[in-house]
């Protein structure tokens, strides 16, 4: 199916991340102008060459980004705009857990942030791109969230960081109502455990290099561990296999484009079935 995205500008949020890194290269893997907004512009210029080398069809512009300042953000939007016209598509990925930590000891620094990124990013970035595609009568918001918001047992040792998420869920349903007639739809994706393809496709802010494989291996170790039936939280899932990045990039790119005209205010877990509402 040809999915008409080629051409289309296209801002994701949190590129240097596991999941940042399959949305960008499939998004321009369609053909789309993508800005890959990050802190890490280091990583971005490895996704833009990367995208070349692969010979994609679309171009990626890393602009340095933080979304918890509105007034970054909105330089971030300047820029898209110089380069590639009017901003189309606004996937909001960035988003992460601080550390894990039961909730009764979760310090308040670490609080403060989760908030500043997976709520403060979140507002910024949509309120940023709203005035254009509420004018213009178009345009599209992907909000990723994460199974732990949906799942206790998603939440283990990241309570917080699963109720910073359950508000995006919310902010977007309430988005999708308050846009849907005038033109602009708003939608929800769920990650549940997506592993990168390779340990060097994430970036150093990535909680993978902070924290994840430190708990849980390199991608290949989690591999082994699945075939041997002991990778931790994957023993009932009904489809056994790992999630990777390109898992969520593919159901971003059908909510993006008009082949979905007629979706908005949904929240869809992709997560090999381990939620199922």
């Amino acid at each position: 199916m040809d999915l008409g995205l080629a051409g289309r500008t296209v801002v994701i949020t949190g590129g240097s991340g596991g999941i940042g890194h399959g949305l960008v290269l499939e998004f321009a893997r369609e053909g789309c102008k993508v800005v890959s907004a990050s802190r890490d512009v280091v990583t971005g210029e490895k996704l833009a060459a990367e995208a070349v080398a692969q010979g994609l069809a679309g171009e990626v512009l890393p602009v340095a980004t933080d979304v918890t300042r509105r007034t970054s953000v909105d330089a971030m939007l300047a820029t898209a705009k110089r380069r590639f016209g009017s901003v189309d598509v606004l996937v909001n990925n960035a988003g992460g857990v601080d550390h894990p930590a039961a909730f009764a000891n979760l310090d308040e620094a670490a609080r403060r942030w989760e908030i500043a990124l997976n709520i403060d990013g979140v507002v910024n970035c949509c309120q940023a791109v709203a005035g254009d595609m509420l004018a213009r009568g178009s345009g599209s918001i992907i909000n990723i969230s994460s199974n732990s918001s949906l799942l206790g047992e998603a939440a283990a040792g990241v309570a917080h960081y699963g109720a910073t998420k359950g508000f995006v869920n919310s902010l977007s349903k309430a988005l999708a109502w308050e846009w849907a007639k005038q033109g602009v739809r708003v939608n929800n994706i769920c990650p549940g455990w997506i592993v990168p393809r390779a340990a060097d496709d994430v970036g150093g802010g990535s909680f993978w290099n902070r924290f994840g494989f430190a708990h849980m291996g390199k991608p290949e170790d989690m591999e082994r561990a699945r075939q041997a039936g002991t990778l931790f939280n994957m023993s009932g899932l009904p489809i056994p296999r790992l999630g990777r990045p390109e898992d969520i990039a593919y159901l971003a790119l059908f909510l993006a484009s008009d082949r979905s005209s007629y979706i908005t205010g949904q929240l869809i877990s992709v997560s090999g079935g381990a939620y199922m509402p």
